[in-house]
């Protein structure tokens, strides 16, 4: 038998856990989302040396301003995976009521290599997209990896009008 067949028939038997992160996880949700840029080919030279205290500060402003929350996946008390969500912060002035256009933004979907390909990533997001409805988004918004597009569209995103142009 494989692993990879071996891992999947050992995680159909152990409970995965989703749970809300307390903010004692903050470092581990900023290691996850560290690991996740190099996961997507981001060289390490690339990202600040001071990441983690960045990251910390945009968790506690976004906290305090933007509603944000953090869950993570857990497997026998061990933490295998993390995500992060909360208001989007516009890259314009918000001019809209709330009812017609609240975004919510998911950010920072990680999962643990040896636990990947099991539904931990979809679960997360699924907590994520509960948790922004419930404080009244009309829309949710992430940017993909390419190894997590599948994941998405199998949850009903569809990728919009934005476009880019590289400048380097």
């Amino acid at each position: 038998m494989s692993s990879k067949k071996l891992l999947e028939i050992m995680l159909t038997e152990k409970h995965i856990n989703i749970r809300e992160a307390s903010s004692k996880e903050d470092s581990l949700i900023a290691k996850h989302s560290y690991q996740m840029w190099l996961d997507n080919g981001v060289h390490e030279s690339n990202i600040h040396l001071d990441w983690e205290n960045i990251t910390l500060q945009f968790i506690e402003e976004a906290r305090r301003d933007l509603f944000y929350k953090a869950f993570v996946a857990e497997i026998d008390n061990t933490v295998v995976g993390s995500v992060s969500c909360q208001l989007f912060a516009g890259l314009y002035p918000n001019v809209f009521k709330d009812e017609y256009r609240k975004f919510g933004y998911i950010w920072g979907v990680y999962v643990e290599q040896s636990y990947r390909r099991q539904g931990i990533a979809k679960s997360l997001t699924n907590r994520a997209i509960e948790y922004l409805k419930a404080i009244g988004c009309t829309r949710v918004v992430l940017n993909a990896s390419p190894l997590g597009k599948p994941v998405y569209s199998s949850l009903g995103f569809f990728e919009g009008n934005a476009m880019q142009l590289d400048l380097m």
